[in-house]
């Protein structure tokens, strides 16, 4: 037998370390080559290392949530080989890891059950827990046959067949369980972000409510016409063609601000980062150059860098160098929010739903389509009254889309 080690690869980039999010595996299993081993993550890019050979895991350097640099020893394996080797191979594959619960071996449970089960961990042999993962069965749904409760492969082959065999618990039992989630990976840093824009920046928020019939009148007849190219146009493309035409007169808001240097840093190009929900949690995928796109290429990047972070497919550059970021949450979006500002930007736009509310015209209350816009401010370097003129000119541009469309 001849002891392997695998060190953590070189994923370029000038990344020195990286976070271990997944273990697919632990000292005493059985791996084969090209198996995945664990998954990475440096900055939002999640990185799956494979099993360079054949054998036993005897050792894991580290555990999930913890860092590991680059070059040093990330697991043994025991192999058959007669030759001693240290291997950095690497497969990418950006796609969201799952974050798993500190009291549950996620390979045990890789799919939640939603019938009650016993809580209790189940009996099984390394074997059987391992066919139940393959085939993605949580072993909390099946009743063990064997002694002492043991669930065997014939309890695998039943629960296929007929599915899971439970007893069911008491109508009146307490729940007592705790669930540990340990904060790893996109979710860390999602928290690390967060964190640092609300204790390093000062926000001063300013709703204004904005008349969005007209808009919508607009956007229902270009969607009509559209190509069967071009994609169906949502409200967002308006909007950053309203940032982009008011950064031009407003060149304060289309910046970032290094506190530690005392440095404003306004930007002639207007990238827009479009706060986007993902299976793996916020991230924030950017528009480049806005300024030189029109509504259509602006909808048909937005829905591209949109999916590719939500399928985990977005490069390194397509998620970061934003320099004024929009946050929307759809039918979602409540009456009002406080948007956080993506450091070290200094503004945010936030999006709230579409309602029919009365307006009165001077002569009656008319139903009309109203749409708050909740935007934050780094108060630092942005008064007030500036804030309140940026977004009253997006709100002139909106109620009245035709001079989105009217060059200055």
């Amino acid at each position: 037998m001849t002891e392997y080690v695998l060190k953590m690869p070189d994923v370029g980039e000038g990344v020195a370390e990286a976070e271990v999010v997944e273990w697919h595996v632990k000292p005493g299993d059985p791996v084969r080559e090209d198996m995945v081993l664990a998954a990475v993550m440096t900055d939002k890019a999640t990185i799956e290392i494979p099993s360079p050979v054949s054998g036993i895991v005897t050792w894991i350097a580290v555990e999930v949530g913890e860092t590991v640099a680059v070059k040093a020893p990330l697991v043994r394996i025991e192999t058959k080989g007669g030759e001693v080797a240290v291997s950095e191979v690497v497969k990418t594959e950006k796609k969201p890891v799952s974050t798993p619960a500190k009291s549950v071996d996620v390979k045990e449970a890789p799919v939640r059950s939603e019938v009650s089960a016993p809580a209790q961990k189940p009996l099984a042999s390394p074997a059987v827990r391992r066919r139940a993962l393959d085939a993605g069965i949580d072993l909390r749904q099946l009743a063990g046959s064997g002694p002492a409760g043991r669930i065997t492969h014939e309890d695998i082959d039943a629960f296929n067949t007929s599915g899971p065999r439970l007893v069911a618990p008491a109508a009146s039992a307490k729940k007592t369980a705790v669930e540990e989630i340990k904060i790893t990976g996109l979710r860390r840093k999602i928290a690390e972000k967060m964190a640092l824009s609300v204790s390093r920046i000062p926000h001063i928020t300013y709703v204004e409510e904005v008349d969005v019939s007209d808009l919508e009148e607009l956007r229902t007849t270009m969607n009509a016409g559209r190509k069967a190219e071009q994609p169906k146009l949502t409200i967002l493309p308006f909007l950053m063609l309203a940032v982009v035409k008011t950064v031009a007169e407003q060149p304060a808001m289309n910046a970032t601000f290094d506190d530690a240097a005392g440095v404003i840093s306004r930007f002639g190009a207007v990238h827009i980062g479009i706060a986007t929900q993902t299976p793996a949690g916020l991230v924030v995928p950017v528009v480049r150059h806005s300024e030189a796109r029109g509504i259509w290429d602006c909808a048909a990047e937005l829905a591209r860098v949109a999916d590719a972070a939500r399928n985990g497919s977005a490069q390194r550059e397509e998620l970061s160098g934003s320099t004024i970021t929009i946050s929307s949450l759809g039918a979602l979006g409540g009456i009002a929010s406080t948007p956080v500002i993506n450091h070290p930007e200094v503004a945010i736009i936030g999006v709230n739903k579409i309602a029919i509310r009365p307006v009165w015209d001077g002569n009656q209350f008319v139903p009309r389509k109203i749409m708050n816009l909740s935007s934050s401010f780094d108060h630092r370097v942005v008064d007030g009254w500036d804030a309140a003129r940026f977004i009253q000119r997006i709100k002139a541009l909106l109620e009245t889309p035709a001079l989105i469309f009217i060059e200055s």
